[in-house]
Formats: structure tokens, sequence, C-alpha cells
């Protein structure tokens, strides 16, 4: 087992893991410090427990939004401004006389 330090907004937290998933829970907890000022003004800036709760809120509302995603929308979303971008250059190259 490793211990790893986290910190989430000016607390220090000391978690338990299995060796080998320490990276990940280092990232999960930059996730954690990443909403932490959100977080803490919606708590009205009293109490960490309740700024964590909001947290936990953000993040549950940030999955819940992925899971009701089609499958594979954000790769068609960019397929999409790819498709955009490289039209608008085949426009400017045909105004030019350019071509490619």
């Amino acid at each position: 087992m490793a211990d790893v330090t986290l910190t989430i907004g000016d607390r220090r937290h000391t978690v338990a893991c299995r060796d080998g998933e320490e990276d990940q829970l280092r990232r999960l907890g930059t996730m954690l410090d990443t909403h932490w000022p959100t977080a803490q003004r919606a708590a009205g800036n009293v109490g960490g427990e309740r700024a964590m709760l909001f947290v936990a809120l953000m993040l549950a509302d940030a999955l819940d939004e992925a899971e009701r995603r089609p499958p594979g929308a954000a790769e068609s979303a960019v397929a999409v401004r790819i498709a955009e971008k490289l039209e608008a250059l085949v426009a400017t190259l045909e105004k030019s006389g350019t071509t490619p």
C-alpha cells in the first residue's frame, strides 16, 4: 500500500491506495482542487465539508452529462470542426487562384 498526500483547497489529506495507483489518485486530487474555489464560493465560504459536497455535485453533474452524451459525440464534433476549417481553407485557396 502507498500513501498519497492530496492538497484540496488549503487542506492536506493523506490517502492510502494500492501500489501503482498513486498517479491516478494525484490526478483525481487535482480535479477536486480545480473545482474547489467554485465550490467554496457556492458553500458561502464556510466549512470544508459543505464545499466538498459541492465539488462532488459538480463532478456528478459532469459525469451524468457525459453518460447521457451519445457514443462518439465528442469525436463527431471534432470531425465537423476540422471539416469546416478544411472547407474554409479550400475556399480561400480557390479565391486566390492557388491550387493545392
